[in-house]
Order: structure tokens, then C-alpha cells, then sequence
């Protein structure tokens, strides 16, 4: 059987944790082979400094943050929605510039899970504007069944044991 390069899509998704640790893991072997990343991160506040965007300054790293925080607790849903909207404009800048080897979108799913982006226009853009030798990865929970069937790999991440459901506190260096 003849073996064929491509640009893959990858989503994280699931409801244990990981998704986006294993993103930024690729995000940085692929940085270490001379490869062109950048991770938009549709969630995460643009003023936060979690550890992934300290060290990213210090690499010279582009992650870019689009969102206004944990979505379900906007007190402006529409600043919210317009916010991934504009996110999602980035992000087609992004995949379809040639620029990079690899983007990812990081917490994506959230604006294709409440339906502020059609999963089914945004495949849509995708088959006809990624460029084939571009990877894309995906993170988040709830990954609509669509996109599931779209991508190339998918690893589903289960929570097994946690310790916020003990109580404790998000730890620096581990969640953020």
C-alpha cells in the first residue's frame, strides 16, 4: 500500500482533561523541527497570562486569544458571540495564508457546540480553503458528531479521576 503525506485534522475533545495540554505538545515538538505554528484560543481572556502564554512570549510563539473568558459565565452573551465570530475570521486568515504548517484552534468547539458557527459551513470552508499539507487541531469538549466524522484523528480524552471533585484548587504549571 502506497503511504501518502497530508495536512491532518486533529481534535482533543472529551470531558477529561488534557485537550489542550496535548495540542500545545504538539505545538511545540513541531516548533522544535523548524515547523510555522500558531494556536487561537477561542475561550481564553485576551489580558490572562496562564503558563501557555508566558512561555509562548519566551519562545516566540504565536497563541492567540480570542475570547472573553469561560463562555458560560459571559454577562454579555452577545460580546461573547461576537468575539468567537471574530475569532473564527482570524482563524480563516490564519489556515488559508500559507503561512503555517500547522494551526490550532484551540477550544473551538465551544462556538460550534452552541451553534454560534454552522460545524456544517465552517467543513465546508474548510475542505475548499485548507491548504492539503496544512495540520489543524481542534480542542474542546462536546465535538459535534460532524466534525468527529470530518476529522482525521480523534482522541476522545475521559475523566477518570479529578481532583477539582475533591476540592481542590486548579494548580499553576498544571491547569493554567
Amino acid at each position: 500500500m502506497a503511504k501518502t503525506k497530508k495536512g491532518l485534522v486533529i481534535v482533543n475533545t472529551g470531558d477529561g482533561k488534557g485537550k489542550t495540554t496535548a495540542a500545545l505538545g504538539l505545538m511545540l515538538r513541531a516548533w522544535g523541527r523548524g515547523m510555522r505554528v500558531c494556536m487561537l484560543q477561542f475561550i481564553k481572556n485576551e489580558k490572562a497570562r496562564y503558563g501557555e502564554t508566558k512561555a509562548a512570549l519566551k519562545l516566540g510563539l504565536e497563541i492567540i486569544a480570542t475570547g472573553d473568558g469561560f463562555t458560560w459565565m459571559s454577562k454579555d452573551m452577545d460580546k461573547t458571540v461576537a468575539r468567537a465570530l471574530h475569532g473564527w475570521e482570524i482563524a480563516k486568515e490564519r489556515i488559508s495564508s500559507g503561512d503555517y504548517e500547522i494551526v490550532i484552534l484551540d477550544e473551538f468547539t465551544y462556538p460550534l457546540h452552541f451553534e454560534w458557527l454552522d460545524v456544517g459551513e465552517v467543513i465546508t470552508w474548510l475542505k475548499e480553503n485548507k491548504p492539503p499539507m496544512l495540520h489543524l487541531v481542534i480542542t474542546g469538549c462536546k465535538a459535534p458528531q460532524e466534525l468527529i466524522d470530518y476529522a482525521d484523528l480523534v482522541t476522545e480524552m475521559k475523566e477518570i479521576k479529578h481532583p477539582h471533585n475533591d476540592g481542590v484548587q486548579a494548580q499553576p504549571g498544571v491547569e493554567f
